[in-house]
């Protein structure tokens, strides 16, 4: 393989991808040349493909790296940290970067603008659509809708070699997280990844420095995170409403969340205050309100109890101030009620336990504030969480249910994808539980497999993957219906409309 040839195909992908011109052709090459450690060049001619990705090229690259004593080890995080810095050699500095999206945004709007960054950030490598491509997707029809599924197989697992170089290196603090600004660029190593290509866009909220980028693992369309310039712990507040709002008013197209700022119930980095959003309407966003509460001082604000495996308390008005200010009310309110018929208490000793999981959107001239309640007190029954995917469940997922998850979109384990394919090779044998029984991968599925064999009758090697996929679908609407602190029950659902009682009860 010609090294010389893959280097001049990566410049035709880059004046493709219009990620360069031709007046740039020189400098790019060198610092390929560079980064690749070569003092010379060979010209060769290569056909002016039209490739949508680099994914192909930059293999044939880091297999000649490899080859050739340019990578220490010749595994995934060896690989990552090169293809980075190579493709870095396309991306301008954030100055042009940040001119081009407000020049787009003024010209062509705010749609225009964040799907040309997105177009862009897949153009460089920073999304590796190759690896997002694997995730399996689908959607579950259930009593609140069409759930989304998403069995996450995008993520590289860590190679043993990399472990063991990370254990040795020297504790490192810079960045100070995966979130802080300082990621930009930065060259990255084997416990920290690189991020040459990765830029982000100022967007100034509640008179504060923030910024927007892409997830590099997107889950649905411009996933989307919005973070401080500050290094600062994650707290919901009043503000916190305040610049969600604002964010959706300048970009109407996005929805915008947080998730909440207690354990267990948080699903992120609890350390760097950030957002979540993006160009995507999740199945909670597609939820009808079932029923209406008026507040009397805020009498152009319609208020309600969403239709929602969770507990979520919509507001829906024309003036953001307003929605922060009942937004308040609300948080403040939540955050010191109990109702011990529930199960719901908001203190342990000093320990607060309530806190609101909040997400924002635009209806047209509506501002739209979903704010879902949370609780994260655990019980000697749950360990880890009473408002938590129980125990009983732990065998399709037991992690923490974040705001993607909130929203209806369930983020699945890998191994999830290998289980379920032997899973439906067993259920359609009539000793099927003793061969689930014997297969240490599978056997913790067993109580839920027997359940799944008496309630498809049709069970067949034809349709065994799809019943699956279907009996998934309905365990997270379980699951989600674990986290609610109101359960869908009459008694439940009786406590919520008590709370929003005691809301219109005690207006600001």
């Amino acid at each position: 393989m010609s090294i010389y040839e893959q280097i001049e195909r990566l410049l035709q992908y880059g004046l493709n991808k219009e990620l360069i011109t031709k007046w740039d052709i020189e400098v790019v090459r060198n610092k390929l040349l560079s980064v690749l450690e070569i003092n010379e060049f060979e010209a060769v001619e290569v056909a002016k493909d039209q490739t949508d990705t680099p994914v192909e090229i930059l293999e044939k690259i880091l297999d000649w790296a490899a080859e050739n004593g340019r990578i220490e080890e010749n595994t995934v995080t060896y690989r990552d940290l090169l293809d980075t810095d190579l493709m870095a050699c396309f991306v301008p500095l954030p100055s042009e970067m940040n001119r081009r999206f407000f020049e787009c945004y003024e010209k062509e709007g705010a749609e225009a603008s964040t799907k040309a960054f997105y177009e862009f950030s897949k153009a460089v490598h920073y999304i590796r659509t190759d690896r997002i491509a694997k995730n399996e997707q689908w959607l579950v029809q259930t009593e609140y809708g069409d759930l989304e599924m998403t069995i996450n197989l995008s993520k590289p697992e860590k190679d043993p070699k990399a472990i063991m170089a990370a254990k040795k290196m020297k504790q490192n603090s810079y960045p100070t997280c995966l979130l802080c600004k300082e990621n930009t660029g930065y060259a990255g190593r084997v416990n920290h990844p690189a991020r040459q290509n990765h830029r982000i866009i100022p967007v100034q909220l509640n008179d504060e420095q923030w910024f927007l980028q892409f997830s590099p693992y997107v889950y649905y369309n411009e996933h989307a995170i919005v973070l401080s310039a500050e290094h600062k712990p994650m707290k919901i507040e009043k503000d916190t409403f305040a610049r969600l709002l604002q964010f959706v008013d300048q970009f109407p197209h996005y929805f915008l969340g947080s998730n909440a700022d207690l354990p267990i119930v948080g699903g992120s980095i609890l350390t760097h205050d950030h957002f979540q959003g993006g160009h995507h309407d999740f199945p909670m966003a597609n939820a009808e309100i079932e029923k209406e509460f008026t507040f009397k001082n805020y009498p152009n604000v319609r208020a309600g109890i969403v239709k929602w495996p969770m507990s979520v308390v919509r507001l829906q008005g024309r003036k953001r101030d307003e929605l922060v200010e009942l937004s308040d009310h609300i948080l403040q309110s939540w955050r010191k009620y109990s109702d011990a018929d529930v199960e719901i208490f908001s203190f342990t000793e000093e320990t607060p336990h309530n806190t609101i999981t909040p997400i924002a959107r635009r209806r047209g001239e509506l501002f739209e504030i979903d704010l879902v309640l949370r609780n994260n007190r655990t019980s000697d029954e749950h360990p880890m969480g009473i408002f938590h995917p129980h125990e009983e469940v732990h065998h399709i997922k037991k992690e923490n249910i974040g705001l993607i998850e909130v929203m209806g979109l369930a983020v699945l384990p890998g191994r999830l994808k290998e289980e379920m394919n032997v899973l439906a090779d067993c259920l359609i044998l009539d000793e099927f539980e003793s061969e689930i029984e014997k297969n240490e991968d599978i056997a913790k599925h067993l109580e839920w497999a027997k359940k799944v064999k008496a309630k498809n009758t049709e069970l067949s090697n034809e349709n065994a993957h799809d019943i699956l996929r279907k009996e998934i679908g309905i365990v997270f609407a379980a699951i989600l219906e674990h986290a609610g602190v109101f359960k869908r029950d009459d008694e439940g659902q009786r406590a919520f409309q008590e709370f929003m009682n005691y809301l219109t009860r005690h207006e600001l």
